[in-house]
């Protein structure tokens, strides 16, 4: 998988992408934090706010980002969407008010849906070999593992010493760091800069066309179900109902991290040998399963219990959303000519991101009415309908070759 990294140009995204996720992730922990400080026991309705104007920004944003992106410079274009992320991270410490808290997000989230798809549709560029291309993307999953386990553990730690509103500081100082390695790359020219024509609104097109990707949309709703209850509820599970500090809040979140890390490691060789359809349909399933469990464990066991039985089961949370997320750059590669590749990967942004409008704000404002333990039961069924759904749309002919390149109706 590190051989990839041989690559000068890649190696340099790779560390631009780690390192921004990394804040993130310090951004992540330092919003429940904030939100809990601001609310009380009703910051997961905050944080299902916040995150659902996150995923409006994302929706509405990046589809026109996949429209224009191409022909802007690509390193001045991601450089600048870095800086303004990094300006509103360092805003956040300075909030008092709910309000504030859902402009900043929708600022830094605007900005990330600028860069996201864009940095996506650039690395099939720059590694242009499929089996490159898919160590590109179990090392892409690690990185965002690391917003996942990594900076939960160094929050934890940090935590200790400093106040959670120093943890913006080093999202800021992610960003920042980013753009610079950003910088020091030269990028590949994309097809449309160099005035080649693609098909006006492709980048959606596809989604309704091709049985895999089809699937694909199914499966983004089982993987937004699953994430929406580890960021929004975990803060009030660990802090409300299991009465338990701001560190398990962070080792929460990173055994979820954990899980995804784990299976992103063990990956790449899989694909090589089976493909993407049997690694990725029963992962919705196994969604389901760890939303279910969590739900059995939480209702019914005392606390000690419980608190082992939430890392467990976000651990394997952790490992459906990896299975889920890791293949799916392969799917939109092998979906569209790579013109086309800016806008497609957009559209998957966007369409993804479409899904949290529904879950985030439902597990911010189920979890108060209904209890955190009921909340995580009618997501596993959430989760369990879209695994359904996704493989009664994914039935690829029989034959069809596991790595076949084009614009194929599997």
């Amino acid at each position: 998988m590190l051989h990839v990294l041989a690559n000068r140009t890649y190696r340099r995204l790779f560390a631009a992408q780690a390192i921004a996720l990394l804040g993130t992730g310090l951004a992540t922990v330092a919003l429940g934090l904030l939100a809990y400080d601001l609310a009380g026991a009703d910051a997961g309705t905050v944080l299902g706010t916040a995150l659902t104007i996150k995923m409006a920004a994302y929706v509405t944003v990046s589809p026109l980002v996949g429209a224009v992106s191409a022909r802007l410079p690509r390193r001045v274009f991601l450089a600048t969407a870095n800086t303004v992320r990094a300006v509103c991270a360092l805003c956040l410490p300075l909030v008092s008010e709910v309000w504030h808290v859902y402009l900043l997000i929708l600022l830094l989230q605007a900005a990330s849906a600028a860069f996201t798809p864009t940095f996506q549709a650039t690395i099939p560029d720059v590694l242009p070999d499929e089996r490159d291309y898919t160590r590109a993307l179990s090392l892409s999953r690690l990185a965002y593992d690391l917003e996942s386990l990594a900076s939960p553990l160094l929050a934890a730690v940090l935590l200790t010493v400093v106040g959670y509103q120093a943890l913006f500081l080093g999202t800021a100082a992610g960003f920042l760091g980013a753009a610079l390695l950003v910088l020091s790359v030269a990028l590949p020219v994309s097809s449309s800069s160099r005035g080649e024509r693609s098909a006006p609104f492709l980048g959606f097109g596809p989604f309704l066309r091709i049985p895999r990707l089809r699937a694909l949309l199914a499966m983004n709703l089982a993987v937004a179900a699953a994430t929406a209850v580890v960021l929004v509820n975990t803060v009030v599970l660990v802090r409300a109902d299991l009465g338990l500090g701001q560190p398990e809040v962070a080792l929460a979140l990173g055994s979820f991290g954990a899980g995804s890390m784990l299976v992103a490691l063990l990956l790449p060789k899989t694909l090589d040998r089976v493909g993407d359809r049997p690694v990725m349909l029963p992962a919705g399933f196994v969604l389901a399963a760890g939303l279910g469990a969590a739900a059995l464990v939480l209702s019914t066991a005392p606390a000690p219990v419980a608190w082992w039985g939430l890392l467990a089961c976000w651990f394997v949370l952790g490992t459906g959303t990896s299975r889920i997320l890791t293949p799916t750059g392969r799917l939109l590669r092998r979906s569209g000519e790579s013109r086309d590749l800016p806008k497609l990967f957009a559209a998957q942004f966007a369409l993804s991101h479409a899904c949290f409008l529904l879950t985030y704000p439902l597990a911010g404002w189920l979890g108060p009415a209904l209890g955190q333990a009921t909340t995580l039961g009618v997501f596993a069924l959430l989760a369990a309908g879209a695994a359904g759904g996704a493989v009664l749309l994914w039935r690829e002919p029989r034959g069809t070759p596991v790595r076949s390149r084009g614009k194929t109706t599997g």
